[in-house]
């Protein structure tokens, strides 16, 4: 590994730190808006491997949101892309791109990899859920992110226990959904406590059993929201990885 590129980072984490992220396994559920800028940060910061699953393909409709989209990538798989310009930044991660969706028959095959940590970064509600419980069953540590989408300002982004957020409809949804489960606490989660904007015509109020981005035509997105939400998973990953608690 060419210690170069990690020179600012090693003036950053005290001893041994960057050392111990090169050794740590992390995955990314979902590489769209907020899950590529994650998996650029982690690969960045020094993580020294990475699994990246997603079913989707990379649409000319992302490229206002998702760093891996552009002209030339529209229609590659989005782990695939995803990858490749993860090798680009630094040629020594090790990176595995899985092209597949996350389901309760998937699950075995997806998460018994031994992860340090896995971002959940799925748009479908059914998925997130699962994968939310799954986590806290294996006690694989987990952190979320709640609705991206129709925000604008950027300084109402936050990060708690899903049991203390307010104001994020999809976090209403999920918590909702793990209490069921008896999951009451335990879920660190980036969202924001914008006020919900009007929604464009011919769109509904989100449906507690729905699909949150099937269901309905999709939500308006920014180029910066969810960037900042994956931007502040990926340094919550790093510093909880680090300690730096």
């Amino acid at each position: 590994m060419s210690l170069a590129r990690f020179q600012r980072l090693q003036l950053l984490y005290p001893n041994d730190g960057l050392t111990r992220l090169q050794d740590k396994s992390v995955a990314v559920f979902g590489i769209g808006g907020v899950g590529s800028y994650a998996v650029e940060a982690l690969v960045r910061g020094g993580i020294g491997k990475l699994t990246l699953v997603d079913f989707d393909q990379v649409d000319i409709t992302n490229l206002n949101r998702q760093v891996h989209a552009i002209e030339t990538t529209v229609g590659q798989p989005k782990v695939v892309a995803m990858a490749e310009r993860c090798w680009a930044i630094n040629p020594d991660i090790k990176i595995e791109p899985i092209a597949e969706k996350f389901t309760a028959a998937s699950e075995e095959s997806l998460l018994n990899s031994g992860y340090d940590y896995v971002l959940d970064c799925i748009d479908l509600v059914t998925s997130k859920l699962h994968l939310l419980e799954s986590c806290l069953q294996r006690k694989i540590p987990v952190i979320s992110s709640m609705g991206a989408a129709n925000k604008v300002d950027a300084t109402l982004v936050e990060v708690a226990d899903l049991a203390e957020t307010h104001k994020c409809r999809l976090a209403r949804i999920i918590r909702k959904e793990l209490r069921k489960r008896g999951i009451e606490n335990g879920v660190k989660v980036v969202y924001s406590i914008e006020e919900f904007r009007p929604l464009s015509d011919g769109r509904q109020s989100i449906d507690v059993d729905g699909n949150y981005q099937q269901r309905r035509a999709p939500l308006g997105s920014s180029s910066f929201i969810p960037p900042i939400f994956g931007l502040t998973m990926a340094g919550e990953v790093i510093r909880d990885l680090l300690g730096e608690r």
